[in-house]
């Protein structure tokens, strides 16, 4: 199937997620922003953001049975309708134990429309193709991530309750291109990702990897605003530098992909994570100048959030062609035990040390996670990479089996029988 006429049946589920996940950015920042600014304890903050990680892993892991069950167009207006009610109910009360279950349902109905739109990305598109439709979902992901952080200063402006009521519009709005634009019906497969243990015996390094860039991305998106607002920043600003943040996420992965390519991608690893740690010591000892603060967490973003398609990509390195779903889909859930514990131990880091705690916190995981990458790589020295890098974010277990390219699968099997 051409590609373009592949894009076209896949714009309704794109256009979708873009619009949903235009409010969903932006109310991840307000949310700790808020609670931040009505003083609520550092431990409550990290206990509201760590449940929203809760019910992405649950719903990673259970959604799909659901959506099997009633179908896909259903689903997902199922779950852009809770998603609009858990954003306009936070509009309406503003205690945190009632947000905490609010983000936990938040959680659950988001990874259910990636689910859904991920699918969709499956089914249409072939093992040739995967590569630029992930190319695609990566842009409307990270670019509504980053636009709606732009838009945070403004939409709060308008009043107290205005961004709820934006973003559970918005929730509403993308149901429409999905039943309106032409498309294709996909089919949910069984999920059956390998177990950490397992992982952890056939690739140490990918699994720090991925558990580390799940403690750091979840504590970018939840507590870097709350650092942000406490160093004397307004929420426009904080939404500014928020979106630099993805901005450098969206283009740095990249070229620090096609450098893994030719690199021993445990080093790439080791690096990523070194720079990470002195860029997060840099921000606390340079002088505070938003340019500049603004231009560190461009690279700090670039730097974080490529360690994790470095290390699945280190994985598939060492993976056999029939285990590559598998594999990815494991590292998923890895990467997702790391988002839920980010909050609960950063967020009383932060109690202790002020708002400081969070970039030497942040220092600390990366120094530790380089530490370990140079243990693993005198023990056990990486193996060739066997296939070009995909940028990737964390996906849903359906989303990982899109990055399982043609490429990918004759390169395991090439070495397979070099083997």
């Amino acid at each position: 199937m051409p590609f373009l006429h592949t894009l076209v049946l896949l714009l309704g589920p794109l256009l979708g997620l873009f619009t949903i996940t235009l409010g969903n950015g932006f109310i991840s920042s307000l949310t700790s922003l808020r609670l931040d600014a009505a003083g609520v304890p550092d431990t409550m903050i990290g206990l509201v953001s760590s449940s929203y990680f809760v019910g992405l892993t649950l719903g990673a892991m259970f959604s799909d049975r659901l959506i099997a069950r009633i179908g896909h167009i259903r689903a997902y207006s199922s779950f852009a309708s809770l998603t609009a009610v858990t954003f306009l109910l936070q509009g309406m009360f503003s205690d945190p134990w009632a947000w905490l279950v609010f983000r936990l349902l938040n959680g659950w109905a988001i990874i259910g429309i990636y689910l859904v739109v991920e699918s969709w990305l499956l089914l249409t598109g072939d093992k040739i193709t995967r590569g630029r439709l992930l190319a695609v979902y990566m842009i409307a992901l990270y670019g509504s991530g980053m636009l709606g952080q732009l838009g945070l200063g403004a939409l709060n402006a308008w009043g107290e309750t205005a961004p709820f009521i934006v973003a559970g519009m918005l929730s509403s709005l993308s149901v429409l291109p999905m039943v309106i634009l032409p498309r294709a019906l996909p089919e949910t497969g069984n999920i059956e990702p390998l177990m950490p243990r397992h992982l952890l015996r056939m690739t140490p390094a990918g699994v720090i990897g991925c558990f580390g860039s799940g403690i750091t991305i979840a504590a970018v998106y939840s507590l870097l605003p709350v650092y942000l607002q406490r160093v004397g920043m307004d929420i426009e600003q904080v939404g500014h530098l928020m979106a630099c943040v993805i901005f450098g996420a969206m283009v740095l992965q990249y070229p620090v992909g096609r450098w893994s390519d030719k690199r021993d991608r445990q080093m790439v690893l080791l690096v990523l994570s070194a720079l990470c740690a002195i860029l997060s010591v840099l921000i606390l000892l340079l002088p505070d100048r938003q340019t500049l603060l603004a231009v560190l967490l461009f690279l700090l973003g670039g730097g974080v959030f490529a360690v994790y398609p470095v290390a699945v990509s280190h994985s598939a390195d060492r993976a056999v062609a029939g285990e590559l779903v598998g594999v990815i889909q494991g590292l998923l859930l890895i990467n997702s035990i790391g988002s839920v514990i980010s909050p609960l131990i950063i967020s009383p880091v932060m109690k202790h040390w002020g708002e400081a705690g969070f970039f030497w916190a942040f220092a600390l995981v990366n120094v530790f996670m380089a530490m370990l990458f140079l243990w693993r790589r005198k023990a056990h020295p990486s193996p060739t990479s066997v296939a070009p890098f995909e940028a990737a974010a964390q996906m849903s277990p359906a989303g990982a089996e899109i990055r399982v390219t043609e490429e990918l699968v004759q390169a395991a099997e090439e070495r397979e029988q070099r083997e």
